[in-house]
């Protein structure tokens, strides 16, 4: 069971000074409570079985998320209403005057996987029924643990579409297509809310189209075990948002997009999803031109196979009634088709709550996921579109647990269940962790959150020491090592590290994961300009294939990353500038070096 609940918070003022930026309500939790899920569900396998977690504050996403739906009701009230004409159904959608924005949401983009499509490969959709459709408010998310069934739902497989208003049907846009985060358990398109970054789009003079959208999640987005493995639906998740991009390559054009210029961008889980359509047998050339990965690259996680994640699926299939006889025979998933959604939610609360380990399965050579993405990365195997790619300064303050064990050897433990199963010899486990716990020594002024200090936070030193090695084995190393790779193979890289300080936030989260999106879609309270530039790179780079488009605020050149010149853009308000991409060298090169180790 759980030992205790992630304290959130979020001041009221803020809450007050959003307005219509309350439409991305579900945001407010992105920053406390999505990194919480990935602790319980990238990394929980990896773990020891001693190991204490921190549980998943579901309730506090419900209670964020669901006014956004109130929100734009009130609004599409207000102000008249934008139409479409998709096939022979008329969408109508949503003014955002104040903006200069038109929403179009919740449309399917795949046939609703419900009864035989269950636990099954998403059908794309290529018509909607009836002469018109409520385009007003967001889809409804996927299920996902919550405290009642009606919040989401398995009906979910919808997008979401932001543009400037009065664009015309030949306007051929760049599109900027997000995939949200959440550990591949919760969240929904409703999370981002890309109104404020369309508007800056228009206002600088390069207007996109922006795209967002609903995929499956946990057991049925994710499903695990031999008999998923047996009947090709590992990875569901993966495919729905291949689907949602193939809705936008056969749709985006009426809506005055351009389905040649798509980037696509996400961040944490999201970003990890569409790094990994960059490894082969992915069709996303097809689909995009170029990438931007926030906190997320295609090897942050300990990828396994299907049979070494057959615990999770058979904890699920058990935890639904009518079908928990069958758990362990391999043949289940007739029985799931038929369970009603009330087992199925029940299963999903309870099995997320107590196994997590839902997320990006392998799934053989000809698979999604065909292998460790080390390999294919140095080898130059994978697609050259042209991408950024960044990391926060603290990423790994959140993932850790303040009441386990933080002493040297609880650190070395961990360290070892990270490593595990082992790819490699016991004895070579047993030596990395052991130069690990040397490379992080239990030193305050070296831990993060950092340049704090010998400041505790209250917690023991461990807790600094933790989050200095989670963030750099999770995030930093991989970001860097991916970077290196592609640039070696002449595929155009920027790079980032946002350092931007949170005194809204928690003191004891530093810079943390999560944090760079709200400066990314204008939502910030922060008022230093540096949303408006990272907005300004994040578009020159979606309509130019460059950062550097010399429109929209006055800001640092962004030089590519190459192999002579390993250089990022730090993000920094007070300190926008270019550093060289070398702070803990000596540590992220050892860990580069243990690929296999870390299941890279």
């Amino acid at each position: 069971m759980w030992l205790q609940l992630c304290h959130l918070s979020w001041p009221a003022d803020i809450l007050r000074r959003s307005g219509p930026r309350s439409v991305d309500i579900g945001r407010i939790s992105v920053e406390r409570f999505l990194p919480c899920i990935e602790r319980n569900s990238l990394y929980k396998n990896a773990l020891p079985q001693s190991a204490t977690l921190i549980p998943t504050p579901i309730h506090w996403f419900l209670t964020m998320l669901l006014p956004a739906t109130v929100l734009l009701t009130s609004l599409a009230s207000a102000f008249g209403s934008p139409t479409i004409k998709l096939g022979s159904t008329t969408l109508n959608g949503l003014s955002l005057p104040d903006l200069g924005v038109e929403f179009f949401g919740g449309i399917p983009f795949a046939e609703p996987p419900l009864g035989n499509l269950r636990l099954k490969p998403p059908v794309l959709k290529t018509t909607l029924s009836g002469h018109s459709f409520d385009a007003s408010n967001f889809g409804i998310g996927c299920l996902q643990p919550a405290p009642n069934f009606t919040a989401f739902s398995e009906d979910c497989l919808t997008l979401n579409i932001h543009r400037p208003a009065g664009v015309r049907p030949d306007a051929k846009l760049p599109v900027m297509f997000w995939t949200f985060g959440g550990g591949f358990t919760v969240g929904s398109g409703a999370s981002q809310n890309g109104s404020h970054l369309v508007s800056r789009s228009a206002a600088r003079g390069t207007p996109i189209i922006y795209v967002n959208f609903s995929y499956r999640l946990g057991p049925l987005g994710f499903p695990q075990g031999q008999e998923a493995d047996d009947h090709n639906i590992l990875n569901l998740g993966l495919k729905d948002q291949i689907a949602a991009l193939e809705w936008v390559q056969a749709n985006i054009e009426t809506f005055g997009g351009d389905k040649s210029k798509v980037t696509a961008f996400g961040e944490s889980a999201g970003a990890f999803m569409t790094a990994t359509l960059m490894l082969p047998n992915s069709p996303l050339p097809k689909l995009a031109r170029a990438a931007i990965l926030e906190s997320g690259t295609a090897d942050g996680g300990a990828v396994m196979t299907a049979s070494q994640r057959e615990n999770p699926w058979q904890v699920f299939v058990s935890s639904v009634p009518s079908c928990a006889a069958l758990a362990k025979s391999g043949n289940t998933l007739d029985c799931l088709a038929k369970a009603s959604r009330e087992e199925i939610f029940s299963a999903v609360n309870f099995t997320v709550s107590n196994t997590g380990g839902f997320s990006l399965t392998l799934d053989g050579p000809d698979g999604l996921v065909p292998g460790r993405a080390s390999t294919f990365l140095s080898t130059g195997r994978f697609f050259r579109l042209p991408f950024i790619a960044g990391t926060n300064l603290d990423e790994g303050t959140v993932f850790v647990n303040s009441a386990g064990d933080l002493s040297t050897n609880g650190i070395r433990n961990s360290l070892i269940g990270r490593m595990s199963p082992p790819l490699v010899s016991a004895a070579e486990v047993n030596a990395t962790a052991d130069e690990m716990v040397k490379l992080y020594p239990d030193v305050l002024a070296l831990g993060s959150p950092y340049n704090t200090g010998n400041e505790t936070f209250g917690f023991p030193s461990g807790f600094k020491r933790s989050a200095a090695i989670g963030g750099d084995t999770n995030f930093q190393a991989p970001r860097r090592r991916l970077s290196q790779a592609a640039s070696s193979f002449g595929v155009p890289v920027y790079s980032y590290l946002f350092a931007q300080p949170q005194p809204m936030g928690l003191p004891f989260d530093g810079v943390a994961h999560t944090t760079e999106i709200a400066f990314v879609y204008g939502i910030t309270p922060d008022t230093s300009s540096l949303s408006t530039h990272m907005m300004d790179y994040w578009l020159s780079f979606a309509t130019s294939l460059t950062p550097n488009d010399g429109k929209g605020s006055k800001r640092p050149e962004w030089p590519l990353y190459t192999t002579k010149n390993q250089n990022i853009l730090q993000l920094k308000s007070d300190n926008l500038t270019v550093i060289p991409d070398t702070y803990r060298k000596t540590q992220i090169d050892f860990i580069n070096s243990k690929t296999l180790d870390f299941h890279y």
